[in-house]
């Protein structure tokens, strides 16, 4: 090696652990967007209520995110996230009104959604139907059963007590719920055999076979984990709102978990992807939402905005990748 090559190795290595990775990059534009948004709006992060809005917005597409991650990294989606996020806040309330207690009423709220999750898995797995094709039947299925429980009609979730407020009623739960299973749900994908084996799986499905790894099993697993999270999200939700609404989620929030994830370093292709880059792209996608609301932004055009800046951030994204593999960062 000569001496003009050793600076220029330095300089590679230093830039590798820094550019390398995908929190970093997307850190890096959500401090920029931060940064504008302060200097266009000066309520932007300095008041109380802006900031309470703010973890509002990215509390629930982070949650989401989370198990669309897991199922992504292993080439899957699950199209019927937002459904199950109305669906199971429905059961919820059918089952306190029975006379169970609140908390048991929860989880058979989550219950329920596990269950989705379980037919989405099992005939993804066993039946080798594409889960695009498997979670949009079931998209429509659990959004006519919800209509018809519920007869199109909002209800009330339980108020006024201590557990309300845990569970999404005072402003800022949802937020530290969000961070609590991103942390879980790192470790979870990084430190565990299950996380380890799903990562192995979504890279080389037929490699991972062939050491044993049981995929199918994996992939069961965690269309169950993607469904609970979107259930669990939802019963949050109507808590903090004070209202179950059949119409309530949809796609919009799944598409936003999805967009979270993708952002967050997540590749559709699967075989990597990042708890933490989720819960960074779901702040992204919050700071733009929040940021162009107070800047006055016509409600016409935000949704043309918002999509320009997702392509924008995800071309950075994908643009540092490739010059970091060339070495040229």
């Amino acid at each position: 090696m000569t001496a003009t090559s050793k600076p220029r190795e330095r300089r590679r290595l230093w830039s590798r652990p820094v550019w390398g990775s995908s929190e970093i990059r997307i850190l890096a534009v959500a401090l920029i967007l931060c940064a504008y948004f302060e200097t266009a709006n000066r309520d932007f992060l300095l008041t109380g209520a802006s900031l309470e809005n703010l973890s509002q917005f990215i509390a629930p597409v982070a949650i989401i995110a989370f198990g669309e991650i897991m199922l992504m990294i292993g080439g899957e989606i699950d199209l019927s996230a937002g459904m199950v996020f109305a669906f199971a806040p429905f059961v919820m309330y059918f089952a306190n009104e029975a006379g169970l207690p609140v908390w048991v009423a929860v989880l058979a709220g989550l219950l329920a959604a596990a269950v989705v999750g379980l037919v989405n898995g099992a005939v993804t797995v066993y039946l080798r139907i594409p889960s695009f094709v498997t979670t949009l039947g079931t998209l429509f299925f659990v959004n006519g059963f919800t209509l018809t429980i519920s007869r199109g009609t909002p209800v009330s979730p339980p108020e006024g007590t201590i557990f309300s407020a845990i569970m999404g009623a005072w402003g800022y739960s949802e937020i530290i719920w969000a961070v609590a299973i991103a942390a879980v749900m790192h470790v979870l994908l990084r430190h565990t055999r299950w996380g380890l084996h799903t990562i192995a799986g979504g890279a080389n499905p037929l490699g991972a076979s062939e050491a044993g790894i049981h995929v199918r099993r994996l992939k069961l697993g965690n269309f169950i984990i993607a469904a609970v999270l979107a259930g669990f999200t939802g019963i949050l939700e109507a808590f903090r709102i004070t209202s179950i609404d059949p119409q309530a989620g949809g796609n919009q929030i799944m598409f936003l978990a999805v967009a979270a994830a993708v952002i967050g370093g997540t590749p559709l292709a699967g075989g990597s992807g990042t708890i933490i880059g989720g819960l960074i792209g779901a702040a992204v996608l919050g700071i733009l939402s929040d940021g162009f609301t107070l800047i006055g932004i016509n409600a016409f055009t935000f949704n043309m905005i918002l999509g320009a800046a997702i392509l924008a951030a995800m071309i950075f994204n994908i643009h540092v990748v490739r010059l970091a593999r060339k070495g040229e960062l």
